[in-house]
């Protein structure tokens, strides 16, 4: 379970949204619910009309006064999307234990930077990392008005989390293939894990103090690139300097001496 835990979290995520676009379907439009309640009830008639939503449980309520009240979504829909909100949420929530339990595992085999351009490597994680948290933000811009239009709140916010996975994710994979040595697995886990959440924390932050929120311009993607290019940055300069501390010259001399390598 442990080792597929990243599918099955992607798996239950995918469910969660497509929750919120099925009880967003089964609500009135948000563009013009009057129309839709008229149109779900054409023999009921009063003076105005007035509508209530809740999204857990799934409910919907079109009031047409004069103690005319009418279930958009019947009772029986309201449970079966209950239960299935139930059931993602706890596959997710389950998924992401396991994948939090890797920040914690062995630490694994140590890769040396041994015959290792350092400098060549940290321009290729700036260099690709950046483009690719350019692309990849610029990207849930767009999805994120789809997500909160179709899917409303919930929608907008199962993206969101689904997001900062993501940009975790990806950070440790760059991480992986371009980040600081020496390391192990265990290392690029939690670094990738730190500057993905940092990422979005400062498109979210970002994004609220505008007064643009839950709606992410492509401004954001700026940001974010060059958020994550600066933690980049700020955990190269800490593997740097604890590379040139003691025991770390070519000879046993100098790493006696704390020379650092040529």
């Amino acid at each position: 379970m442990r080792r597929r835990a990243g599918s099955v979290l992607v798996l239950g995520l995918l469910s969660m949204l497509g929750w919120s676009l099925a009880v967003s379907a089964s609500m009135p439009s948000w563009f013009d619910p009057d129309y839709d309640c008229a149109k779900a009830f054409p023999g009921v008639g009063g003076d105005g009309i007035r509508h209530s939503t809740q999204w857990l449980p799934p409910r919907a309520v079109c009031d047409f006064g004069g103690g005319e009240v009418r279930q958009f979504i019947s009772p029986t829909r309201s449970v079966v999307l209950t239960i299935i909100f139930v059931l993602t949420a706890a596959l997710t929530a389950f998924a992401l234990y396991f994948v939090i339990r890797r920040l914690t595992d062995p630490p694994g085999i140590l890769r040396s930077e041994e015959a290792v351009n350092l400098r060549a490597r940290q321009l290729r994680h700036l260099g690709i990392g950046g483009g690719l948290m350019l692309l990849v933000l610029a990207a849930y811009t767009v999805a994120n008005i789809f997500a909160a239009v179709l899917g409303g709140p919930p929608g907008a916010m199962i993206l969101a989390v689904t997001m900062a996975i993501a940009l975790a994710a990806l950070a440790a994979a760059l991480d992986r293939a371009h980040g600081p040595l020496p390391g192990t697995a265990r290392d690029s886990h939690r670094r990738g894990t730190a500057v993905g959440l940092g990422t979005f924390a400062a498109i979210f932050v970002a994004t609220v103090a505008s007064g643009d929120f839950p709606f992410y311009r492509i401004w954001v993607a700026s940001l974010g690139a060059i958020a994550y290019l600066v933690l980049i940055a700020l955990q190269w300069s800490r593997s740097n300097r604890t590379d040139r501390g003691p025991g770390n010259g070519d000879t046993a001399e100098q790493g006696l001496l704390g020379q650092p390598r040529t």
